[in-house]
């Protein structure tokens, strides 16, 4: 199974994301390779401070985008969850959307990783 076949099978809506780049697969997976790295610098902590999140929000913001750039949906509908939830002072809540996704995001990361050209 290829790159795209295998995010379809993860919930990516690949289709819509290649759509956005007028079909461009090359600069699609190219993204998702920048995906990737981003991830890694702009991880959002599962134990970030409660009582001081600004970091979280700003980190899961720009996940967020870059995930529903890409169709990425089970990462831009988790992350955009967990900003409403931060948003409105609920970081417990958060950190228990942010629990769920993360393994998800993970699968969703290795895919990429072991099917990179």
């Amino acid at each position: 199974m290829n790159l795209l076949d295998e995010l379809r099978t993860l919930g990516v809506d690949v289709d819509d994301g290649l759509k956005r780049l007028m079909g461009n697969e090359k600069l699609y997976k190219r993204l998702l390779g920048s995906f990737v790295k981003m991830i890694g610098t702009q991880a959002v902590d599962p134990d970030f401070d409660e009582s001081d999140y600004k970091e979280a929000i700003e980190k899961a913001h720009s996940i967020k985008g870059t995930a529903g750039n890409l169709s990425l949906t089970p990462i831009y509908e988790s992350y955009s969850e967990i900003l409403n939830l931060l948003r409105t002072d609920k970081p417990a809540e958060a950190k228990a959307v942010l629990a769920k996704v993360l393994p998800v995001q993970q699968e969703i990361i290795s895919c990429i990783e072991n099917n990179m050209d």
